[in-house]
């Protein structure tokens, strides 16, 4: 993350407002990527359905979207934080030969285990036309393919040329939506976006093998570290599963829709909170640019000066300046995004008009904006947390926001519509006082952490 935020600061560096601008937008886009692509394919690919499919095929195809992004992000989600830290590793080693095997390594494992899965999902529990649910699994298999290589691809810091890969994909993807429609319908609509999925992957592919031109050797290296690393693949199971938990929640509710066997949903809700992660994206992207910078050199300041055995008094000075530039940034986070988030629950009616939402879902839609807030700042938190390696407080604040999204969702789903979006809410701001607490305590006791706790000949038993 640091290294992106280096390149993304050096666009800034230009001496006009284009300048600012383009860092602004691709800092927004890296920082967002999984979010901002789903909300806008689904906006987009609904806008246009709309003129040739009925509802119930548009419902269909977003549902299909909709579940293949959720499971996908929530199963690849230990391979790709145990991969990450592999490849981390090797960088740091200085020794990137292994890097294309990896790679393919990762996904021969990642298809293994999820294409059954996606396979068997969808042949047994999806009522739909075969190719439909045949398309529906290809779908499912490329985008948990795409989250692997955007792994490989952060190291590459060619954020200028992934981000012009995904726009060309997502764009090729949009023309073949509306061009297969008018013929196929719902199906021709799938297999458009699996065009443009497909676009995606292979160019991603295509730049990891072209920057790491290294033969392909030692292919499953990384399983080693699923021993040393349980609670980090832990780690990436429960974060992406806290975050779509209130909606598997609301898919059982009493204003479910029954789209198809195989397929529920919640419209009103997923509609309002998919509106109210947008509010985010400005946030996302200054901490982003700066935070990840800023915060970096300190960092790396520390503990240079720890392996310098600087003097104590030098020592908690850069401690001191690392502590006061977590404080800034998120004194920062709370008034520029605070700002954000009170004038869209002021102007949601306005916001509500312009996109044609349903105004019934207003208060979902204001509470999802609050939850927002919360929700982001405690992902910033766990990244702090993982600078410094704290894998067990970040699987705790990782379970924590699990279980609290899932128990405070299910108690006010009891209460009926109105209720809508309370649990959410609630569940970030509980989840981002435990980060705050954890993360502010360990940070805090830094000094003593380093050179105790973690000194392997002072706890020697």
């Amino acid at each position: 993350m640091a290294g992106i935020g280096f390149v993304l600061r050096r666009l800034t560096y230009q001496d006009n407002l284009l300048g600012l601008l383009a860092g602004f937008g691709y800092s927004s886009l890296v920082a967002t990527g999984p979010w901002i692509f789903t909300i806008l394919v689904l906006s987009g690919s609904g806008a246009v359905m709309a003129l040739f499919t009925n509802p119930d095929e548009q419902l269909v195809f977003q549902s299909i979207v909709i579940y293949n992004f959720s499971f996908s992000l929530v199963l690849t989600g230990p391979l790709n934080l145990v991969i990450t830290r592999y490849v981390a590793d090797m960088i740091y080693r200085k020794d990137i030969r292994e890097v294309p095997g990896t790679l393919m390594g990762g996904g021969i494992l990642l298809n293994l285990i999820n294409f059954p899965l996606a396979l068997y999902y969808y042949l047994a529990w999806v009522e739909a036309p075969l190719t439909l649910r045949i398309f529906g699994v290809i779908n499912y298999t490329i985008i948990s393919n795409i989250w692997l290589a955007t792994v490989f691809v952060t190291a590459l810091k060619a954020y200028e040329l992934v981000i012009r890969i995904f726009v060309l994909g997502m764009g090729l993807g949009f023309v073949a939506n509306i061009l297969l429609s008018l013929q196929f319908g719902i199906h021709g609509m799938l297999f458009g976006f699996n065009i443009g999925l497909s676009v995606i992957l292979f160019a991603l592919y295509g730049r990891i093998f072209a920057e790491y031109p290294h033969d392909v050797r030692n292919l499953f290296g990384f399983i080693a570290y699923f021993r040393t690393y349980w609670d980090l693949a832990l780690s990436g199971f429960l974060i992406n599963a806290a975050a779509w938990m209130d909606k598997w929640i609301m898919w059982l509710s009493p204003d479910k829709v029954v789209i198809a066997k195989g397929f529920i949903s919640c419209p009103m809700y997923d509609s309002a909170m998919f509106t109210a992660y947008l509010t985010i994206v400005p946030s996302m992207a200054t901490f982003l640019m700066n935070m990840e910078t800023e915060f970096y050199e300190r960092y790396l300041n520390f503990y240079r000066n720890v392996s310098r055995h600087v003097t104590l008094d030098v020592l908690r000075k850069a401690h001191r300046r690392m502590v006061e530039c977590l404080h800034t940034s998120g004194r920062n986070y709370m008034i520029f995004q605070g700002s954000i988030s009170i004038t869209a629950i002021l102007l949601a009616p306005k916001l509500f008009e312009l996109l044609s939402l349903d105004f019934q879902t207003i208060g979902i839609f204001r509470l999802g904006v609050l939850g927002a807030f919360f929700h982001i700042l405690v992902q910033f938190l766990i990244i702090v947390l993982s600078y410094f390696d704290l894998r067990r407080m970040i699987l705790l604040v990782s379970a924590f926001f699990l279980l609290t999204n899932g128990w405070f969702n299910w108690h006010y789903m009891q209460f009926g519509f109105a209720y809508y979006g309370y649990g959410y809410f609630l569940a970030s701001l509980v989840s981002f006082v435990l980060a705050y607490l954890i993360t502010f305590r360990k940070v805090e006791d830094l000094i003593y952490q380093t050179f105790v706790v973690s000194n392997a000949s002072v706890n020697r038993e």
